[in-house]
């Protein structure tokens, strides 16, 4: 079907009514009645010709076609909204949203100039709408590739097709146990390689094995996709595991949190700025990238850049590959 205008109206009731799982919580952020809601979605489904959700008693269910017009819907609307952004570009302006790709648990660390780099954006692009999103390294790649989002930064053990990476900084990681593990208050001497593999170890998920299983043949107990809740099964006391040192670094000064082995059991992360190859990149996403390398050049962030577990800086220079000496 041609898509018209009153066809996008309808969509964004639909993707509305998607986001809140239902017609009565859609009808707070369309500021709509629902028998209103009700009459779009009825009309977008005699338009497509087919149901897209089941709702009654039962609840709000999405079907199968309906799963896949609600992806098409958003994928439609980038569409828009970076066609809208070229436009903006042609007369010199930039104007448009920007979806830019995030890890979890960085937020303190005072390597990751992200906020900084986004202060610069707004006072170089303050009419840009700016969507910032939290998302499993493998996913943020993947969403970058497709033109979901326009560039991300995070960690990224395997690489993609159609990305290109550009260094920024590192982050550090050591092994952690929490109060109440046997191994917490142990002396130093029997905290051996043979007390660590015998301790549930929890293991994040998308972590390459040569990184987390180097000099330990770890017994896995839990597995997570996400530091947050490896924090939390560590602090049970039942687990040890992997956290960055910036993220731990409060747990071990309130005496809830204990580095094990730490000259041993530490390594970095790489952490880069992701961003499509192939195609033309849109000026709001190229100017973020330029706020984004600046940000990590400046004098704050060259003193910060990363010390290893030992105190030494890694010898890399902004721009070089993963895994490239600078």
């Amino acid at each position: 079907m041609r898509v018209s205008g009153s066809d996008l109206r309808l969509l964004k009731v639909f993707e509305s009514v998607v986001r809140n799982n239902g017609f009565a919580a859609a009808e707070h952020e369309l500021n709509i009645g629902q028998s209103t809601i009700s009459n779009h979605m009825t009309a977008l489904e005699e338009r497509l010709g087919f149901v897209l959700c089941q709702r009654g008693r039962g609840g709000f269910r999405l079907t199968e076609k309906g799963r896949a017009v609600y992806e098409a819907s958003r994928q439609l609307g980038k569409a828009l909204d970076d066609f809208s952004s070229d436009v903006a570009s042609v007369r010199g302006e930039l104007k448009g949203e920007l979806r830019i790709g995030m890890l979890d648990a960085v937020a303190d660390d005072p390597n990751n100039r992200l906020s900084d780099a986004i202060a610069a954006y707004g006072r170089i692009a303050p009419e840009v709408k700016i969507a910032l999103i939290q998302e499993r390294p493998l996913d943020l790649q993947q969403k970058v590739a497709d033109g979901q989002y326009h560039c991300a930064i995070g960690s990224f053990q395997k690489r993609i097709d159609g990305l290109d990476h550009e260094w920024l900084y590192d982050e550090w990681h050591c092994c952690y146990c929490g109060q109440g593990h046997p191994l917490f208050d142990a002396p130093g001497g029997e905290i051996t390689l043979e007390a660590l593999e015998a301790a549930a170890f929890v293991h994040r998920g998308y972590w390459r094995d040569e990184d987390a299983f180097r000099h330990v043949a770890w017994r896995v107990a839990a597995t997570v996709f996400q530091i947050e809740p490896q924090l939390l099964l560590i602090r049970s006391g039942r687990f040890i595991g992997y956290l960055p040192r910036h993220y731990a670094v409060r747990g071990e000064a309130a005496g809830e949190l204990r580095a094990l082995m730490p000259e041993l059991l530490s390594h970095s992360c790489p952490f880069d700025l992701v961003m499509p190859t192939r195609g033309r990149r849109s000026d709001i996403a190229v100017t973020f990238a330029d706020c984004v390398r600046e940000a990590w050049r400046t004098p704050t962030g060259a003193s910060a850049s990363t010390m290893t577990a030992t105190g030494q800086a890694p010898a890399r220079a902004l721009g070089k590959g993963v895994g490239e000496a600078a």
